[in-house]
């Protein structure tokens, strides 16, 4: 689960001013040509990646566009949930909340191994069953009415933008201006165009590719920075002496806020007096985490785009033993940071932290930037800017696609009932446009909150939010006897069959299916299939000049019509969408690897309790 608070708003222009006054060079002074060629590098790449999946993917169908044609393998899928996660919000937050105060803050990380396999092994089985696109369109399903999917779609859509987005735009632009000495809003104006194209331009398959592509980069950058944080300490060891030592030379008379938190090292704190108490960690932070990972749009979405449950299973594996690494790249680098300059990341005098870095609240959430700048070579530092620049991009790509599915298909379509599937998609990537324009507008209130109450609140809105929804989903999958038809809506009844749709697709059954699916989740959108061969010219339409080509390229409109399925044809391919029949040897292979995986993480639990 993302982690915002303390926030990066925290530090404010304090990262502007940190690295000026510190013993590392100034924003921008230390950037030399390697570094330049390395960001050169990353964002052609990049660019290449977007460029390349958006000619692959089919764009021209709700499905295509929306759900990748749900062709997705595990690996593109595992790495994207751990990418559309991991922000720069998260780089920034999750290492000063450990500089500040150890370990513990690194089960927020590691308890989502447990709600991913929960994602893979109990939700998408029935996600996909139903044969749902968005979370609020299967809440209309399960409960019927109209309103709780339009009030879910808004509520998620308030959330991603006043929350996720405001977030990772801010932490991103100021690492990157005191690295490169940009100006903070050509910095976020440049990121989000760059993002928005590819976003647009390719769907969900575009974005899943380049996911994975940033998490190789983030994953790889943040590991060598974490080996010679380690190596500047002496270890494991070394961090452990060295940060309890880890005290400012400027205190604040009768206080004990100087003095590193003597349960820095255990992940289970006191229930009373640790400042992230156990019960809350394991029992509070579950119920929030649900949430996120089982119910969220921009998380469930990459999971549905997977070509069969397996590969669900498969991907939601993979993100778990990935989600295991930032407690070892994020929160101990954010410890070994104060470990080295506690008079910078560890000052407690209003003063001095002042002169520090701009926030008379401490200086912990410029742990992670002053280690790239002090500690990373010609080259590598090139590298690192490109880590955030990953984490930006990859977060922000998943919730703006997330965000346009959300508004195309369950608050656009509930007013316009007969829209047609490439109105939806030319209204779901304006809706794109929409979203980067409120992004930048946004800015200006986010620096406002240089003491990071904005954040505070922020955090405090979405845990009075999650727990709710979070019930009403677990409700919905687990309770059988609540409200509507229950075919293949819950837990318990999604293997239930289909007589109606197997005697169509046998061609028993004259007439359509009764369960035909609305424009939303239509058969052909589903599956993303279209019928290249045939093309307006065909038809003798006018040739259209290449600017409007262009433009219908990029928009997914081929002018191509959709091929006229008969209604067997329909059943059948409906049937192989929502089946979730998995290969005997495939599902073993699933249930060997969750086992590891949750091996792997009760040992590291324990290990550090």
């Amino acid at each position: 689960m993302e982690l915002a608070a303390p926030g990066p708003g925290a530090s404010g222009s304090g990262m502007r001013t940190a690295a000026a006054r510190s013993s590392a060079p100034g924003p921008g002074a230390g950037l030399h040509a390697y570094d330049i060629g390395v960001l050169v590098v990353y964002f052609v790449f990049v660019v290449g990646v977007g460029i390349w999946s958006s000619i692959r993917a089919s764009r021209g169908t709700i499905g295509g566009y929306f759900l990748a044609g749900r062709s997705m393998t595990w690996w593109p899928i595992g790495a994207s949930l751990m990418s559309s996660n991991v922000g720069s919000g998260l780089f920034i937050g999750l290492a000063g909340t450990g500089a500040a105060g150890g370990l513990a803050v690194g089960g927020f990380e590691w308890n989502a191994t447990w709600l991913l396999l929960a994602l893979g092994w109990v939700f998408v089985p029935v996600y996909i069953a139903a044969g749902v696109v968005t979370m609020p369109q299967y809440l209309k399903k399960r409960f019927g009415g109209q309103r709780i999917q339009v009030y879910m779609s808004v509520l998620s859509l308030i959330l991603y933008i006043f929350t996720k987005i405001s977030t990772d735009i801010f932490s991103g632009a100021l690492f990157i201006q005191m690295a490169l000495g940009w100006n903070l809003y050509l910095s976020t104006v440049v990121l989000l165009v760059v993002t928005a194209v590819y976003t647009i331009a390719g769907g969900l398959t575009a974005v899943i590719y380049t996911d994975a592509l940033q998490t190789v980069i983030m994953v790889g950058g943040a590991l060598v920075l974490m080996f010679l944080g380690f190596k500047e300490v002496g270890w494991y060891p070394g961090l452990e002496q060295r940060y309890r030592l880890a005290i400012p030379n400027a205190t604040v008379p009768n206080t004990s806020c100087h003095l590193p938190r003597p349960d820095a090292f255990h992940m289970l704190r006191d229930p009373v007096s640790g400042d992230i108490p156990w019960p809350g960690l394991i029992f509070g932070l579950t119920v929030l985490a649900t949430w996120c990972w089982c119910t969220d749009q921009v998380i469930v979405q990459r999971s549905l785009s997977a070509k069969s449950l397996s590969h669900a299973k498969g991907g939601s594996v993979l993100g778990g033993y990935l989600k295991i690494l930032p407690m070892f790249f994020i929160v101990m680098p954010g410890m070994i940071s104060r470990a080295l300059y506690p008079d910078e990341v560890g000052c407690v005098d209003p003063d001095v932290c002042q002169r520090v870095c701009g926030a008379r609240v401490g200086c912990s959430n410029i742990a992670y930037p002053k280690l790239v700048i002090a500690l990373m070579p010609i080259g590598l530092r090139g590298l690192m800017i490109a880590v955030i620049m990953a984490a930006l991009m990859s977060s922000l790509t998943s919730i703006f696609n997330s965000s346009s599915t959300l508004f195309a298909i369950d608050v656009w379509q509930r007013f316009r009932k007969k829209a047609t599937e490439q109105e939806l998609m030319v209204v779901g990537r304006v809706f794109v446009v929409f979203l980067v324009v409120i992004s930048i507008l946004w800015i200006p209130i986010i620096q406002s909150s240089n003491s990071g109450q904005l954040f505070d609140y922020i955090q405090s809105v979405t845990s009075y939010l999650a727990p709710p929804v979070t019930a009403l989903f677990l409700l919905a999958i687990f309770c059988k006897r609540v409200t509507e038809p229950l075919a293949r809506l819950t837990w318990w009844t999604r293997n239930r069959p289909r007589p109606e749709l197997e005697k169509e697709a046998h061609g028993d059954t004259p007439g359509t299916s009764e369960m035909e699916m609305p424009p939303d989740v239509h058969p052909a959108g589903l599956g993303g299939t279209q019928n290249p061969s045939e093309s307006p010219e065909q038809h003798g339409a006018p040739r259209r000049s290449w600017g409007k080509l262009l433009w219908g390229w990029f928009c997914g409109l081929s002018g191509a019509p959709q091929p006229a399925l008969s209604p067997a044809e329909k059943a059948a391919l409906e049937l192989k969408l929502t089946s979730i029949e998995e290969e005997p040897l495939w599902r073993r292979v699933c249930d060997i690897n969750a086992v590891l995986l949750l091996a792997i993480n009760v040992f590291l639990w324990g290990y550090f309790a």
